[in-house]
Order: C-alpha cells, then sequence, then structure tokens
C-alpha cells in the first residue's frame, strides 16, 4: 500500500487518509474518492490531499478484518460476524453461554503483522445473547493478501462461545431464625436466567442435615443449587454434610475467589451440586457465576479448575459486606 500527499487532480480511485472539511459537511477519512468527492474538495480549496492506494495483491481495510473474523470463527455455531466498517468486524455470541478461546493462536495472529489485531473477552467469559466476544480491527487502509491469509491461518477456529447443556435449576433455601429468608432468591434466579436456563423451583427447608439432604435428593433440576442461612464454615459442616447424606460426594469447598470464597462444588449421582456463600444474594459479578457458569455449560469444572482461578479471582468489593477487605491498620 502506498501512503502520503498527492495532487488532488491525481487523488481519484484513492482511500482519503484524513477526514477533511468540505461545503456538505464532513468528508471522513477511508472514503473513496471518485469524480464528486475530487470536485468537492476542489471547491474547499483543497489542491492536495493524503491518500492510500493499495497495490495489487492488497486487501481494503474491509476485507480483511473480514477474512480474519471468518477464520476467528469457523466452526462456531455459536458466533456471528457484523458487516464490516472502517476496517472493523465484531463477533457477537449468537446466544448465552461462555467464551473459550485459542490463546495460542490468538497471540500468534496479533504477531504476524501489526496492522492486523485481534481483541477478545478473557477466557471463559460469561456472554449473553448479542455480546460482543471478540473484534478484528485492520490498522491501515489496506493489507497484503498474503499477510492476511497467515493470520487468518493462525487464527482459525480460536473463538468459540459454549452454550448450556443443562435446561433447568433447582434453589434450596436453608432458613434459621432471624435468618435472611428468601433474600437473595431474586439475584440467583438472575444468574439462572442469564444462562437461558429455567429455575423451576425454590424451596426453602430448616438449616440441619436432615431436611436438608432430603430436599437435594428430590431436587427437580439439572443442576442444584444451595443457599444457606449460615455461612458454610468447614467441609463437615451443614451443608457438605447434608450433600453427604443424600448420597453425594463433595468435590471442592472453598476457592481462590474474592467475593465467593465458601463456595461448595459437589456431584449427586451425576448432577452438578453447588453450594453458594452468603455473597451471592448480590447481583455483582462473584465467583458463583464463574462456576455456575462453567459448569452449566459442560465445561471443566474441578478442584484443578477452581484453584486456578486465583489469578484475576480479586472481584470488587460488594456493597452487603460491613466493611472492605482491609484490616483497620491498613
Amino acid at each position: 500500500m502506498r501512503f502520503g500527499p498527492v495532487p488532488l487532480a491525481e487523488a481519484e480511485g484513492a482511500i482519503l487518509a484524513h477526514s477533511e472539511r468540505v461545503a456538505s459537511g464532513r468528508m471522513r477519512k477511508g472514503t473513496v474518492l471518485g469524480a464528486a468527492e475530487i470536485a468537492a474538495l476542489r471547491a474547499a480549496g483543497y489542491a492536495e490531499i493524503t491518500v492510500a492506494r493499495l497495490d495489487s495483491g492488497d486487501l481494503h481495510e474491509d476485507a480483511a478484518a473480514e477474512k480474519v473474523a471468518r477464520a476467528l470463527a469457523e466452526g462456531a455455531a455459536g458466533v456471528t460476524l457484523s458487516a464490516p466498517f472502517t476496517g472493523r468486524v465484531n463477533l457477537i455470541a449468537a446466544r448465552a453461554g461462555v467464551v473459550t478461546l485459542d490463546v495460542d493462536a490468538i497471540n500468534a495472529a496479533n504477531a504476524v503483522d501489526a496492522m492486523i489485531t485481534v481483541a477478545t473477552v478473557a477466557p471463559f467469559h460469561q456472554t449473553r445473547a448479542g455480546g460482543m466476544v471478540a473484534t478484528v480491527k485492520i490498522i491501515a487502509y489496506g493489507v497484503a493478501g498474503s499477510v492476511v491469509a497467515r493470520a487468518a491461518a493462525a487464527a482459525r477456529g480460536a473463538v468459540r462461545v459454549v452454550t448450556p447443556r443443562y435446561a433447568t435449576a433447582s434453589l434450596i433455601l436453608t432458613e434459621t431464625a432471624g435468618g435472611p429468608g428468601v433474600k437473595g432468591a431474586q439475584a440467583v434466579a438472575a444468574r439462572i436466567a442469564a444462562l437461558d436456563m429455567t429455575l423451576v423451583e425454590t424451596v426453602a427447608v430448616p438449616h440441619e442435615e436432615a431436611p436438608l439432604a432430603q430436599a437435594i435428593n428430590r431436587a427437580s433440576g439439572d443442576i442444584v443449587l444451595i443457599l444457606t442461612a449460615s455461612a458454610t464454615s468447614d467441609v463437615r459442616d451443614t451443608a457438605p454434610a447434608a450433600l453427604g447424606l443424600a448420597g453425594g460426594r463433595l468435590i471442592r469447598f472453598g476457592m481462590p475467589v474474592d467475593p465467593g470464597n465458601l463456595l461448595l462444588l459437589g456431584d449427586l449421582r451425576g448432577k452438578p451440586v453447588i453450594g453458594l456463600p452468603g455473597s451471592a444474594r448480590s447481583p455483582v459479578l462473584h465467583g458463583a457465576d464463574w462456576v455456575l457458569a462453567r459448569v452449566a455449560c459442560g465445561l471443566p469444572c474441578g478442584a484443578e479448575e477452581i484453584a486456578a482461578m486465583g489469578v484475576g479471582g480479586l472481584l470488587k468489593e460488594i456493597p452487603t459486606r460491613p466493611q472492605p477487605r482491609r484490616g483497620p491498620r491498613d
């Protein structure tokens, strides 16, 4: 691609490099200059203009962006593409789910040429239908087709949206005298709805092992969520003990994400069971969102995966906490 100032008389067919003022308003950069545009610029007093011209074998920025974006989303049923505009194509989630990325492939695509850029959300980001999960932006007005082909080859199939494999969930609340009651049930229901799942029942039981175990066994949802009135403090506390009494197994208690430290993950004869910390009564981003989304979409989420969530796991303060996570002398 050639770039630089040229006499206005020689600019027809070139791409306007910088937005310019003309009588009708602002002629935007990126405009392909035809006879009408040349006349408007001449009338505005321009004798010289800065333009870009594509060489043989170059791809226009829009075509280049579309080629790389199509490669990124190749084979991804859950991803659609926006129309190209100003050298950009956005990758959009067709359904709610979790974004999975081939990080090495994306890094390789970005290393091909600085004029070709791919930006994505973080790995395992939970998205909604219509959410943007990645964007391809071509910096220059044109890039050599051979370079675009290399970037597309590197990026092929690197972006996926994994949609939920479970359709329903049950919520079990435990109750104590003077406890929070149903507070937080609406926030949990919103988390389920955000995954395009249905909360089929909300059940309240005393905060005791036997009735909680019975409720776990009777739950009809594909995933069982437990929100206890009193925080779980040990693997022998009420919620994990009730899971064992119901015939289930504890996979992990405790996670390196704050808020979310006291999360419990278990299994009841193949049915996922998630014990939610009291902080999940707040609708803000929470460690439970990360676990619920991965579990709902059938992605690996066991003790090892939860242990690896600590980097980036310090989330923002939530208003339901009585004080910041700082000591009085900090």
